[in-house]
């Protein structure tokens, strides 16, 4: 089979898009599938802190639990709120092209629709988001502003007033009791975004095979 040229693959995000603002209807179910996997993988994970935190299991195995269901989290997010589209094209540069940018942002305003999702949504907070996709890259520009002082890059369980501490350096920490995931001494508040999943799970899990639109979001 010969592959698909550029020029085809615009013709046809370009009527999707006008036809059917961003999704082929045939096509919703995998997008609801993959929502409802991504959700059900964080749900689950969060469960799995709960219990480990019941019986007062390791700081790697609750912390871990925690990361993973972040993880999911942001994974989840990227259906509603799309990351950059960037052309692996040396000789388009690094700009996105036009009609796939398009199909991609109508399908998150679908999505975000058929969710009852809005810019309010803690689902859409970019910082956590690229805190944990770009942990590397945060890791040399932290330790390069560290010129002294105690650290800990091994997971904690504790409370976040730690990460206060000026000369006490904490990469991974998470305070149970306020529900709080503290990355490279940067606080983030999980337990509203943990129902949102939850929320969005069990839709996801009510629609079957097609979307269904339960208010009107803005772009």
């Amino acid at each position: 089979m010969s592959e698909i040229d550029q020029a085809e693959l615009d013709r046809r995000a370009s009527l999707i898009v006008e036809q059917f603002e961003g999704i082929h209807p045939p096509y919703e179910a995998f997008y609801i599938r993959s929502i409802a996997y991504s959700a059900g993988r964080a749900r689950d994970a969060f469960l799995r802190f709960e219990a480990a935190k019941a019986v007062r299991d390791t700081a790697d195995n609750q912390v871990s639990s925690i990361h993973e269901a972040l993880g999911h989290a942001t994974s989840l997010s990227r259906f509603f709120w799309p990351s950059g589209l960037r052309s692996r094209s040396s000789a388009a540069s690094e700009k996105p092209k036009a009609a796939l940018k398009k199909l991609k942002d109508a399908r998150a305003l679908k999505l975000r629709n058929a969710f009852d999702l809005n810019d309010e949504s803690p689902l859409k907070n970019r910082k956590l988001r690229d805190s944990l996709e770009h942990f590397d890259e945060r890791l040399d520009s932290y330790l390069l502003k560290q010129d002294c002082g105690y650290f800990f890059p091994d997971a904690m369980i504790g409370d976040l007033e730690a990460a206060d501490n000026p000369v006490g350096h904490l990469f991974k920490l998470v305070d149970p009791d306020r529900a709080c995931f503290v990355l490279l001494g940067e606080a983030h508040y999980f337990g509203a975004l943990r129902k949102e999943v939850e929320r969005i799970h069990d839709l996801a899990m009510t629609m079957g095979c097609r979307l269904r639109s339960v208010r009107t979001s803005t772009p």
